[in-house]
């Protein structure tokens, strides 16, 4: 078997390779697999550490084969399979993409890579509320990963902003290492799943619903949330430490639209059941297909984008 390995932060330079997969979470890492088993010279290009939202997922109860994992461990996981396999770049961000030819000259921040093909493998990032305090208040009370800063907050009481499925696991998740989370959330009824919604009712963490986050306050640090009841109007405050927002993710598809990539009007990348699109040898698999947003789904994603990659670069 050929072992890959992490490209080290100082490494660069350029390669001529079969297909670069830019993105290593888990559709990215599954791609990379199955590109070289299927005999393309493949290499995973990763603006991290790899993983990608998996990784900051508190805890994962749906994933075939683990009735629970941390998604740190997943990803882990993931990444230790495909290093089996595959190279991958890391804390390697990619900057520009330009066709020449045949070829697509991919520019990361440290090399640049002559590819027959393409997999975005580019995921989502998180969604901002876009209120007063937000940006002011980011790394001092105001957080989008409770796996990356609850520890912090421990003894505390803290806001998580958005009922779905991540605001809800996030909710437990702090409350299970010590902090005193409540969920304020916009639609006027639970937005997770029951599952999710029955463990909020056992643990006694507060769920607000029908409610509009209007301000995120402090001095030198989150002291204060400002929100609206959204039926009456009436303008009510909580005080405490910290703010977590989960509201949902934004497609990071602007490298893909660079050469011709359609998206749809939210910005995902419009791809076929076998995840070609619009643009000759060019995949995208993964969140930024915007299909569920299940990790199981962009692993099986990644899958079929390789498969489609071997067809067209290796038996046409």
């Amino acid at each position: 078997m050929e072992f890959g390995l992490v490209l080290p932060p100082g490494s660069g330079g350029s390669k001529d390779v079969d297909l670069v997969i830019i993105g290593g979470g888990p559709a990215g890492l599954s791609a990379g697999i199955y590109a070289k088993r299927s005999g393309l010279n493949a290499l995973i290009v990763d603006k991290g550490n790899g993983g990608g939202l998996a990784e900051e997922a508190p805890y994962i109860e749906n994933y075939l084969g683990y009735r629970g994992i941390k998604g740190e461990e997943l990803a882990k996981k993931f990444k230790q399979h495909a290093l089996d396999y595959v190279e991958i770049s890391e804390r390697n961000e990619v900057r520009d993409i330009k066709i020449e030819g045949d070829r697509y000259i991919v520019k990361a921040e440290r090399g640049e890579y002559r590819a027959r093909g393409i997999i975005f493998a580019t995921g989502t990032t998180h969604k901002k509320l876009n209120v007063p305090g937000e940006n002011e208040f980011l790394g001092k009370g105001v957080s989008y990963c409770v796996t990356c800063d609850g520890y912090f907050f421990r003894g505390k009481r803290v806001a998580v902003i958005g009922g779905g499925n991540s605001g809800a696991i996030a909710a437990i998740y702090l409350k299970d290492i010590g902090v005193e989370p409540l969920v304020l959330e916009y639609m006027p009824k639970f937005m997770c799943e029951k599952a999710y919604e029955e463990i909020i009712k056992k643990r006694e963490i507060p769920y607000y619903t029908n409610v509009q986050v209007t301000a995120i306050e402090g001095k030198d640090k989150v002291e204060k949330l400002v929100y609206k009841e959204r039926d009456s109007g009436e303008i009510k405050e909580i005080d405490l430490d910290g703010v977590f927002i989960y509201v949902g993710l934004v497609p990071l598809s602007e490298l893909a639209k660079k050469i011709g990539v359609e998206t749809d009007e939210k910005g995902y990348i419009k791809v076929d059941l076998t995840m070609r699109t619009n643009v000759s040898r060019v995949y995208a698999a993964g969140d930024i297909t915007g299909y569920a947003g299940q990790i199981i789904i962009a692993a099986g994603q990644g899958a079929m984008a390789a498969l489609s990659a071997y067809e067209d670069l290796m038996l046409k």
